[in-house]
């Protein structure tokens, strides 16, 4: 057992690290090539920042634990909500960026109904994986769109590109290599790692991607929203989450979906996708009805960390 959390935390910082290296030697190299800075933004570092999760349920779903990557997409949204934004809200008030208040939230609860209608039938097949797939390629073509709309912000690309380190093609190209093949073996550690957990503790690998693997996913996501926060750019934190859980929803869950076909049961639609939605909805209350500001308070953050606290002592009580 102890081998195994090991392993587990070795793979987790092989895969964060990994995943930064990948990012930045992709975007330098798409800088190297003449690719806009703004494109950049909107496409390479929206996706990258992704790249642990998309990678985890890719390997886990290969693997045959299409539940695992299942509950590594839902279980990283309800972190990056109740745990990543509770916490950060506790520190500082997150105010809503107009931004994401006029187009990504709006975005962000379309993408999580469509999730819940698409599980309704507790089967994730190809089929449902092309469906969110064509949403991702909707909301991306909608940000290219977006660079032409005086009133949109590209503050907070400005700032994540001006944050990625200027390299060589050489640089670049080994860097986007070794960043890509450790992130694979580091995913590939990581998923036997929490299958033997699983099978250890003798809970369903669904659990320890809602709990365990959803958690170290959602670290980088952490890190960021915290750091922007500290650094006095609230604002950026929400855009960071919201743009986060719109690629699990529509890129990753659509993983195991393309892979291989997943039966669920009845509580991985009504408790953990209940959950998901649940949290979303408190997110855009915040946004839109509670306060005279469009602001996560403090007490709104703690609101939101117990509600994520309690949602894992559920998931204890019922492994």
């Amino acid at each position: 057992m102890w081998i195994q959390l090991t392993l587990l935390v070795l793979g987790f910082v092989a895969l964060i690290w990994s995943a930064d290296k990948f990012l930045s030697g992709a975007a330098a190299t798409a800088t190297n090539m003449g690719v806009s800075k703004m494109m950049i933004g909107l496409t390479v570092v929206s996706v990258g920042t992704s790249a642990p999760e998309i990678v985890v349920a890719s390997m886990a779903a290969l693997d045959g634990n299409s539940l695992l990557a299942v509950g590594n997409a839902i279980g990283s949204n309800i972190a990056n909500i109740g745990l990543v934004l509770g916490i950060t809200a506790i520190i500082t008030p997150l105010p809503f960026s107009a931004n994401v208040r006029r187009k990504e939230l709006p975005w962000l609860l379309g993408a999580t109904f469509l999730a819940v209608i698409l599980l309704f039938d507790r089967r994730l097949d190809f089929v449902d994986g092309i469906i969110l797939l064509l949403g991702l390629t909707y909301i991306l073509w909608q940000l290219v769109v977006s660079q032409s709309d005086p009133d949109y912000s590209t503050e907070a690309i400005s700032d994540e590109l001006d944050d990625l380190p200027e390299m060589t093609n050489r640089q670049s190209t080994i860097w986007l290599v070794v960043g890509l093949v450790v992130l694979l073996f580091s995913a590939h550690i990581l998923v036997n790692a929490a299958t033997n957990i699983a099978t250890t503790l003798g809970v369903s690998d669904m659990i320890i991607g809602l709990t365990i693997v959803a958690v170290g996913t959602s670290l980088p996501e952490l890190a960021a929203t915290v750091g922007s926060a500290i650094k006095g750019q609230p604002d950026i934190a929400i855009g960071n989450i919201v743009g986060s859980n719109i690629l699990n929803i529509l890129a990753v869950l659509a993983v195991p979906g393309l892979i291989h076909a997943t039966d669920m049961d009845y509580a991985a639609l009504w408790r953990d996708s209940g959950m998901m939605l649940a949290l979303t909805l408190m997110l855009a209350l915040f946004a839109y009805g509670l306060n005279s500001r469009a602001v996560i308070t403090r007490f709104e953050g703690s609101v939101m960390l117990m509600a994520w606290m309690g949602y894992n002592l559920l998931l204890i009580q019922q492994a």
